[in-house]
């Protein structure tokens, strides 16, 4: 039976990423796109679990990691979920993993 995420210690998390990386390359390779894309997602909230949750704030404006450009606000936080709306968007709320947010550089 797999271990959930949020049971994984942090060297099984980096294992984990590290093999769904290595398939992800792989299906890629092959032009398998559905399969790449759910890989990638997976990778995604792996990271999100490496990640502390304390240190995204509500209220603040985040870019969303591989969307440049785009830009979320989160309203609160359930684990390792931000919920909140995108920055100019329809102000739908919507969930992000943690580990899709980047904090903003100055000036930005």
């Amino acid at each position: 039976m797999e271990k959930r995420y949020s049971e994984m210690t942090r060297h099984e998390l980096q294992q984990e990423i590290a093999q769904l990386n290595e398939k992800a390359r792989k299906a890629e390779q092959m032009g398998m796109v559905n399969e790449y894309a759910v890989l990638e997602r997976k990778a995604i909230m792996a990271k999100a679990y490496l990640l502390t949750p304390e240190d995204f704030k509500p209220e603040e404006v985040y870019e969303i990691d591989g969307d440049p450009g785009s830009y979320f606000k989160i309203d609160y936080l359930n684990g390792v979920f931000a919920w909140g709306h995108r920055v100019g968007g329809n102000k739908e709320e919507e969930a992000l993993p943690i580990s899709m947010l980047k904090k903003m550089q100055p000036g930005q």
